[in-house]
């Protein structure tokens, strides 16, 4: 791991050197080494959104039921 002797002076030494890590990568600007690529965004499947429509149906029902039976 790479130390930094100015954060020893000051006594913000990290052992594990991940706050040394975090700093040199900001001070590189933070650009990822990929080539300018990016990765294609992943469709949205309609399942979870059905599911949650059934779910938000099936709970208005059973609050439906519990009325009429409080109410009966």
């Amino acid at each position: 791991m790479a130390t930094n002797p100015q954060n020893q002076a000051e006594g913000n030494y990290d052992p594990a050197g991940s706050t040394q890590m975090f700093r040199a990568f900001v001070d590189e600007g933070g650009t990822p080494q990929t080539g300018g690529r990016r990765a294609p965004a992943p469709a949205q499947s309609a399942g979870p959104r059905i599911g949650l429509i059934v779910g938000i149906a099936v709970a208005v029902v059973v609050v439906a039921a519990a009325v009429w039976l409080a109410v009966a």
